[in-house]
């Protein structure tokens, strides 16, 4: 059931109809049966996985909480991490590893008869995994103590805005506003709508548009005309931000018209002047979720310079490997790291640059550090797209010795990217001026409906109809 559906625009309507009749205890029970139904509509097998993620971090909380011993908590929360992540493991890489392996053996010359099985990967396991697992580990952290309500807290790990593709949860800050009774009000359920609104532009006409530049390229065989890849490239960074930022900004806007808060998952990413700042404004809750229960735990930057790097080497890898079972992936993590580690080492050099003190030279040195930053993020875009590292060396091949600005298609792609974005550049220059994500909201009224308009012509004309899953579901 996909948010830019007629048929799940009926279902929130219904859930929102009995949600406002109803008092706490029975909202929260009808959430959960809504939530089920939401996720089981993908496949209905995929509900006795998520009941049993959500009974093994329920028992162990309550467990971990009830032991005072250190090494019996120490010992169980360790079983817990390592049953969530074999149930993540088995679905998700099982079929990576083994045919990694095979790989790996033929090239010492043996011919291994390894048996793949068709795993159907469950949608949104990734994210689910990572936000059930922060709720044990924060009781052993004793920063959380658990809740006895069963089924509140698997309302916790199921509540369907943000199920499938999140924002990441952290039981700290979701659990209370589902234990505690929400107040709905106008104002919450005006931004709520606004922000449902923009994410659905974000993906019906700005990703799914760009889906059309970008696919024929990546889809395509060598050799490759580096000026296309360059623009395809460009259209998948705008892609997959609208997408996903498209996914997390309904699911805000589904949950402000509940009463609830969501995190913020995105906040003007490509306005980064570096890797540190873009990871503080991409994926924001699988960046923090890294932070707080992998990259501080191996030691974070309290040791040695050399360990701080392995650390943020290991965590973007990891991180890297969180996004799919492919190589691409992972060497998508590993650049991260390269950027993260060598900004570090050249943080002592940038320091000593003088900045201009003329206001005029200041914004055109902070927009030479945006698009130059950007560049690097693209690169990395392209590698994260690529089917294989072969496509993406091919790519950059056709980059470097076949860069043809006059070839036949190109000026119509591009012309399209430009079309495509030219609104969300517009919005995003002034949210970041403005330094507020909602500044639209608090235009006057003119601005607002004229706004509100020219969004909707464009999708009236130009959306895409036919609905398309988000890329992170895949994740």
């Amino acid at each position: 059931m996909l948010f830019n559906t007629l048929q799940f625009f009926v279902f929130f309507a219904l859930v929102y109809a009995l949600y406002v009749m109803f008092d706490h205890k029975r909202q929260n029970r009808m959430l959960l049966v809504a939530s089920y139904i939401f996720y089981g509509s993908w496949d209905w097998r995929f509900l006795f996985l998520i009941l049993f993620s959500t009974a093994l971090n329920y028992v162990c909380g309550i467990k971990i909480s009830a032991i005072n011993e250190p090494a019996k908590r120490k010992l169980l929360i360790c079983l817990c991490v390592i049953g969530n992540l074999s149930v993540l493991g088995f679905f998700k890489y099982f079929n990576f590893f083994i045919s990694s392996l095979e790989t790996l053996l033929s090239y010492f010359g043996f011919s291994p008869q390894t048996h793949l099985f068709n795993i159907i990967l469950p949608v949104g396991i990734s994210f689910y995994t990572f936000q059930a697992m922060s709720y044990p580990i924060d009781i052993y952290r004793k920063k959380l103590t658990p809740t006895k309500n069963f089924c509140d807290f698997a309302l916790f790990i199921a509540y369907f805005p943000q199920l499938v593709a999140g924002p990441i949860e952290r039981a700290r800050h979701l659990l209370p506003q589902i234990l505690a009774p929400r107040r709905v009000t106008l104002d919450k359920f005006y931004e709520g709508a606004y922000l449902i609104f923009w994410g659905l532009f974000l993906k019906v006409f700005v990703a799914d548009n760009l889906a059309g530049i970008v696919d024929p390229v990546f889809n395509s065989a060598a050799p490759y005309n580096g000026a296309a890849v360059i623009v395809a490239v460009y259209a998948f960074a705008f892609q997959i931000f609208c997408d996903f930022a498209g996914y997390s900004t309904i699911a805000r806007g589904l949950g402000k018209c509940m009463g609830f808060d969501i995190m913020l998952n995105f906040n003007l990413p490509y306005f980064s002047t570096n890797p540190r700042e873009f990871w503080q404004r991409w994926h924001i809750s699988l960046s923090t979720w890294l932070k707080d229960y992998l990259y501080i735990p191996l030691g974070g930057n309290r040791k040695s310079t050399l360990g701080t790097y392995r650390n943020l080497a290991i965590t973007m890898l990891l991180g890297g490997l969180w996004h799919g079972a492919a190589w691409t992936f992972v060497i998508w993590g590993a650049y991260h790291g390269f950027l993260l580690i060598s900004h570090r080492i050249m943080i002592p050099w940038l320091k000593t640059i003088k900045q201009p003190q003329n206001v005029f030279a200041a914004r055109i040195w902070f927009f030479m550090r945006v698009v130059f930053f950007f560049q690097l993020t693209c690169f990395g875009w392209m590698i994260f797209r690529a089917q294989s590292m072969t496509q993406a060396h091919q790519m950059l091949q056709g980059i470097i010795h076949n860069f043809n600005l006059f070839a036949p298609g190109l000026s119509s792609i591009s012309r399209k990217l430009i079309f495509f974005t030219w609104i969300l550049i517009l919005v995003q220059v002034w949210q970041f001026v403005k330094k507020d994500l909602l500044f639209i909201m608090k235009c006057n009224f003119a601005i607002r409906t004229l706004f509100y308009l020219a969004c909707f012509f464009l999708l009236a004309l130009f959306g895409v109809t036919s609905a398309k899953e988000f890329i992170y579901f895949q994740f």
